[in-house]
């Protein structure tokens, strides 16, 4: 609570950063962050709760970084924000050239290939950040989890007031797909390659005798794929994207590691 008020006190006027007791109280707040002791957001009896006062303190935490340069030959690299180590000790592996920077939590059997994991983001045991997959600032990801290769995860500290991307256990994200704007995908549920979810996207559940629609969320064991309905303009009739719900996830792919197997219970590839 200490910490938290602290935090407070300094979002609240800046030119307290300037206090060493403050300024440190920034710190603790990532190092928590960084070894999985704190979290932008949690799961409650109640649903999701987001603690801004954290990403308050990651925000400010850019401000009082001072810009250093790395080398690696041949590259060379100019930024404020350290990057995590020691992933032995971790219980990591990470292939080159995974990146994941200093605050953002990292479990034990994780597998990062080439891929980047942001500042505050939480991803749990047992998950595949697989090739050129992004897990953007303060995106929750959770245990047993695969992003497929060039997933996108999108971050969310600006603006503030906004909810990370939340990936529930057990999910399977499909190639190319593209989360972002505090959207939720529960438990189990599989995205079919080249998904884009935003808070606006249409989520349309197909697998019934009447449509049922959704927004912001994918329900728990949903199997989706990219779809269109006809949306009325000035200009005329045009498609427009929309995600489908073609049915619920079967007992028989949940020892399945392949997105494809799953799909192709519903005769669908991906």
């Amino acid at each position: 609570m200490e910490l938290k008020q602290l935090i407070a006190e300094a979002w609240g006027n800046r030119e307290l950063l300037k206090d060493t007791k403050y300024a440190d109280a920034v710190r603790s707040a990532i190092g928590a962050i960084d070894k999985g002791n704190l979290r932008v957001a949690e799961n409650t009896p109640n649903g999701w709760q987001v603690n801004e006062w954290v990403k308050q303190a990651i925000l400010m935490y850019f401000g009082i970084q001072q810009m250093q340069t790395w080398d690696l030959a041949p590259f060379e690299f100019y930024d404020k924000m350290l990057l995590k180590k020691n992933y032995k000790e971790l219980g990591v592996r990470a292939v080159p050239h995974a990146v994941a920077r200093y605050g953002a939590f990292i479990a034990k059997n994780v597998v990062l290939m080439p891929s980047y994991v942001n500042i505050g983001a939480y991803v749990d045991e047992e998950t595949m950040v697989d090739t050129w997959a992004t897990v953007g600032s303060c995106a929750q990801i959770g245990k047993g989890v695969h992003l497929s290769g060039g997933v996108g995860i999108g971050g969310v500290l600006e603006p503030l007031q906004a909810s990370p991307v939340i990936i529930e256990d057990g999910c399977f994200i499909g190639s190319r797909c593209i989360v972002v704007e505090g959207v939720i995908v529960e438990k189990e549920a599989v995205l079919g390659a080249n998904v884009v979810l935003t808070q606006s996207t249409k989520i349309i559940d197909v697998s019934g005798n009447e449509p049922k629609e959704y927004k912001g969320r994918v329900p728990a064991r949903s199997v989706v794929i990219p779809g269109t309905y006809v949306k009325k303009f000035p200009a005329g009739d045009y498609g427009v994207s929309c995600a489908l719900i073609i049915g619920q996830r079967k007992a028989s792919t949940d020892l399945k590691t392949s997105l494809n197997d799953a799909l192709r219970d519903f005769n669908v590839s991906a």
